[in-house]
């Protein structure tokens, strides 16, 4: 498995670098105030998608005290193989016209199955057609009360003001470099990776804050210098002059 997938977070502790956002969400979670839908926006690689898992998750946790799913129960189990039948994902990039939009809908008309809501996450959302958005807008507005969605975008100036006001809104920031240089070495850790610290410092300057964008580079300055990350062997790899 890629490093990425391997250190994908899983609950709401393992998040890196959106403490206000995380604490937010657990904080409606613990006192059970949920909003209809959700849109988590920001930086491709900040953790939107993988908070949204969690979320969706932590919705359907049959055993969860709090916030953070149990983690053991058959809700979470099956969320974490992406086989709970009722955490429906869709990526809007590839279906963003208004026919995939009235086919996720007509979901919306069942009950859950197994857990105690419906959840659509809809990724990178801003990539919807006009139609599409106008179509999903009255079941954001009166979904039923088992229906939960979460929206993830690199780009909510795209989304319509329709469907951002109909949104509890969640910006995801730029990771903090020194935060994704102690997540890297983590990883390296774990892995059993000789490494030097330089070159874990110029691998997380590289990402731009994206932890996900940086951690396939680890992977693939680990490949390059055949197990030991060095400054020298990262320099080389990234063609930095």
């Amino acid at each position: 498995m890629v490093l990425a997938l391997k250190y994908r977070p899983k609950k709401f502790s393992e998040v890196i670098g959106q403490e206000a956002t995380i604490k937010t969400l657990m904080s409606s979670l613990a006192k059970d105030r949920l909003a209809n839908a959700y849109l988590f926006s920001g930086l491709r690689g900040s953790g939107k998608t993988s908070t949204a898992r969690i979320f969706a998750k932590a919705l359907q946790c049959s055993e969860r005290k709090g916030s953070e799913p149990c983690e053991s129960c058959e809700n979470c189990i099956m969320a974490n193989e992406n086989r709970h039948i009722d955490i429906i994902e869709m990526d809007a990039a590839s279906n963003r016209k208004i026919e995939d939009v009235k086919e996720l809908i007509e979901h919306t008309r069942y009950k859950p199955t197994i857990g105690k809501y419906k959840v659509f996450i809809i990724d990178e959302v801003h990539m919807l057609t006009r139609e599409a958005f106008n179509a999903l807008l009255k079941t954001l507005e009166e979904p039923p009360e088992y229906v939960k969605f979460i929206l993830a975008t690199t780009d909510p100036l795209k989304l319509p003001s329709t469907i951002l006001s109909r949104t509890q809104h969640y910006r995801f920031t730029k990771i903090d470099s020194n935060l994704i240089q102690n997540h890297l070495k983590y990883i390296l850790a774990k892995e059993g990776v000789p490494f030097e610290d330089k070159a874990v410092e110029l691998l997380a300057k590289s990402g731009n804050g994206s932890l996900r964008d940086t951690i396939t580079l680890l992977e693939q300055a680990v490949a390059y210098s055949k197990g030991n990350v060095t400054l020298d062997i990262v320099v080389e790899m990234l063609g930095v002059v």
